[in-house]
């Protein structure tokens, strides 16, 4: 039998091979580093939404397949949280979709709004599965890039403005932005919101990080602006506000017209998913406003430990407002390519971070820039902040 010498992977993808998050845990596999540069908790959530998860097992609950929308519990939460947190009504009936985590719900998101050759503006750097999306559903994506600026990544709304074309048809915008831990304003938001309208836009945002913002940053959800929910699919999870990131639950929320178009796109990809943790995380969501307020508390000291850290060690540090990663900047150490640096540093320092670049489709703005994640145990953070400190030397 003979291979035919027609590439096997698709135009499509053939520019996406492994990602650096496999090349990076491999090598910390290797070397014994530690893990900074894959964000995932390295300690489980609330004990008792992990005996939820347990109960709803022997209860036989979610052991088979699940209703396709999710669990009647669950949707009736996230709509419950969406009026608690922002005074947004939603009906769990019709207007909320539990999926396999935040990234199916961008991917039949995707796939579901686009047709081919439609522009989706999204905002550079972004989470690498946004560009693999964009792609599998042919549509074309046009990055708009966050600036360094006065200690942190800023939205140029010129330039969003000028990105719009006749052929643009969605926004995706992720705020707390992954990877530079912007936290976009609600001037920000508003002109985004009125760019939507002006040129009758869909927008798919990304607030997987809502809970997490730290000083005096916000989180307003774009939906809360006037004439926004109509067009706007609003994405979220479990996994970052409550450490549990292995069992895949997000959801989206938006009008019945814009959740039944995801469905028949998400219907056909996972159908259904994580059964018995969706009761679980319909417990999560109920928990009182303390459980947020101590978790992000917690969040930020370690986030303040960490960025203390680096910029003792030598790095020019960007201080996130939101998510769970600091972005640096790797000149100050006389270095210059976040690639070589980070395949280096498992041996120099032993730990292991994310090169920027790999987030940008302009690869040379994103080059002398390095994430790391901060959601480690804080004793965890103090051995890896010792270690880097031995690069000034």
């Amino acid at each position: 039998m003979t291979s035919s010498a027609r590439p096997f992977l698709n135009r499509r993808l053939a520019e996406f091979g492994t990602t650096v998050f496999a090349e990076m845990s491999a090598l910390a596999v290797k070397t014994g580093a530690i893990n900074l540069g894959q964000g995932f908790p390295d300690t489980d959530g609330p004990e008792e939404i992990r005996e939820a998860a347990v109960r709803a097992l022997r209860d036989g609950r979610g052991n088979q397949y699940p209703p396709g929308p999710g669990v009647p519990e669950l949707r009736t939460a996230v709509a419950a949280h969406q009026q608690r947190h922002y005074g947004l009504s939603y009906d769990p009936d019709t207007e909320v979709l539990v999926t396999a985590g935040a990234t199916e719900a961008i991917a039949a998101s995707l796939l579901a709004l686009l047709e081919p050759g439609d522009e989706v503006i999204a905002l550079e750097p972004y989470y690498d599965s946004y560009a693999a999306c964009i792609a599998m559903a042919g549509g074309t994506r046009v990055p708009v890039t966050l600036h360094p600026h006065e200690g942190a990544f800023r939205l140029d709304l010129d330039e969003l403005r000028d990105a719009v074309t006749d052929r643009t048809r969605l926004l995706l915008l992720n705020t707390p932005h992954n990877p530079t831990g912007t936290v976009l304003t609600r001037a920000e938001l508003a002109a985004v919101a009125e760019l939507a309208l002006e040129r009758d836009l869909l927008v798919v945002t990304d607030e997987v990080y809502e809970h997490l913002v730290f000083d005096t940053a916000e989180h307003v959800p774009l939906a809360s602006f006037p004439g926004m929910r109509e067009r706007t699919v609003t994405i979220s999870s479990a996994g970052k506000t409550y450490s549990f990131t292995g069992w895949k639950v997000g959801w989206i929320t938006a009008p019945p017209a814009l959740v039944t178009a995801v469905r028949s796109a998400k219907q056909y990809l996972t159908y259904v998913a994580s059964g018995p943790f969706q009761y679980a995380v319909a417990e999560a969501l109920a928990l009182p406003d303390s459980y947020l307020s101590g978790f992000r508390a917690d969040m930020e000291t370690r986030r303040n430990l960490l960025v203390s850290g680096l910029a003792e060690a030598g790095f020019d540090v960007y201080r996130p407002a939101g998510t769970y990663f600091v972005t640096t900047d790797i000149r100050p150490l006389g270095e210059s390519d976040g690639f070589a640096f980070c395949r280096d540093l498992p041996e120099r320092a032993g730990v292991v971070a994310i090169p920027n670049a790999v987030f940008y489709d302009h690869r040379e703005a994103g080059a002398p820039f390095v994430r790391f994640a901060f959601c480690k145990r804080t004793s965890v953070l103090e051995e890896a902040v010792r270690r880097l400190k031995t690069l000034g030397g």
